[in-house]
């Protein structure tokens, strides 16, 4: 069987570096993308040895660059936490939506599948956790973090 080649963008973040992780152990060729805003290269640093791991410098809400292909992309960049997202908020709307258009559109040139990921933020402040997959969230609409969990 074939390895597939897959683009996991947001891949030096906390959840990003460990499906990288995971994807190698199971054979596959990974491409961690991050533009490092809040991934760490100490969360890559272990995967940088594996012959199929690549780590691109790129950020998402740049066109990207070209000739790439893959079998699957995950999209987990975002900015997770408050501290970073309202320092920046317009990065990070753009990061969500310029960067999922990138990503979709590249998907779709590959004929790839895509994996659009969320952040904790999608629950506002909880009300229950940890949240179970019908949990609807709590969301204050004019508050912090209201502007990321409707994003």
């Amino acid at each position: 069987m074939l390895s597939k080649r897959i683009l996991v963008s947001g891949g030096a973040g906390f959840l990003g570096s460990h499906l990288c992780e995971r994807l190698l152990h199971d054979g596959q060729r990974v491409v961690c993308m991050d533009s490092f805003v809040t991934g760490s290269h100490t969360n890559v640093q272990p995967l940088l040895a594996h012959p199929n791991f690549a780590l691109l410098t790129h950020d998402i809400t740049e066109p990207l660059p070209g000739g790439m292909e893959f079998d699957e992309i995950y999209n987990l960049a975002c900015s997770a936490s408050p501290l970073h997202y309202q320092a920046d908020p317009v990065h990070t709307v753009k990061t969500c939506v310029q960067g999922a258009i990138h990503l979709l559109e590249l998907a779709q040139r590959s004929s790839a599948r895509i994996l659009q990921a969320s952040t904790s933020e999608v629950y506002g402040d909880p009300e229950v956790s940890p949240q179970p997959e019908g949990y609807w969230g709590h969301v204050n609409p004019i508050g912090p973090r209201g502007f990321v969990a409707q994003s």
